[in-house]
């Protein structure tokens, strides 16, 4: 199955944010209002891009850790489609958060760390958790490690044959793409590099050929 795009926007404040999204949009199949964009802008950025575009799949990337009845609630009242977790929340906080999202008709995704426990990958999943966030760090990539390697590939394979949605991210862009080649990779992020792009439209369609020549 071809994997979707979701943009990661992260801009610090709602104008240059739609300014950028506004083009793009017509190219990405998920939205993603970025924990950045959230903490400057509050769940009014998440009200204000669903109004926009009712039709589109919206991530509250707001990284759950505890509390998580509250703040999903609050999360999927504004619109969204998807809440996100941290990897390091208590099983009860993950299985509150997914109480709430199927409430809404919603989904919940969990982002790993740099460390992988595949025992708790099935606590997620047995309480309901459909999506997964593989990534490759910013501090990796300003280590310089740009690679995703086998056990990477690995770690996908594993996590969708538990029946997760796999997504991956960290600076991805179109070349690399090429890496994943028949993984069961379900969503690719692209976020600087559709948003900081001189014209984003044109980004992420380069971003989906790419997508499509990889998973054809």
């Amino acid at each position: 199955m071809r994997p979707r795009l979701q943009v990661a926007v992260d801009n610090p404040d709602l104008v240059s944010a739609l300014s950028a999204l506004n083009r793009a949009e017509p190219a990405v199949d998920v939205i993603e209002c970025g924990t950045i964009l959230i903490i400057a802008e509050g769940l009014r950025a998440v009200r204000e891009i669903r109004a926009l575009y009712p039709g589109k799949t919206i991530l509250a990337d707001v990284r759950i850790a505890e509390a998580g009845s509250l703040i999903s609630r609050h999360c999927f009242e504004a619109g969204a489609t998807w809440v996100s977790c941290v990897s390091g929340a208590s099983l009860a906080t993950i299985g509150q958060v997914v109480k709430v999202a199927a409430e809404f008709g919603g989904e919940v995704q969990v982002e790993l760390g740099e460390s992988y426990d595949a025992e708790r990958a099935r606590a997620w999943r047995e309480l309901g958790v459909g999506h997964v966030i593989v990534k490759r760090s910013r501090d990796r990539e300003a280590a310089g490690d740009l690679s995703w390697g086998p056990d990477d590939l690995a770690r996908i394979s594993e996590l969708a044959g538990l029946g997760f949605t796999v997504t991956i991210t960290g600076g991805i862009k179109a070349a690399e793409l090429g890496a994943f080649a028949g993984a069961p990779v379900g969503v690719v992020i692209a976020g600087r590099s559709i948003m900081g792009a001189r014209d984003p439209l044109a980004a992420a369609q380069e971003l989906q050929e790419a997508i499509g020549r990889t998973w054809p």
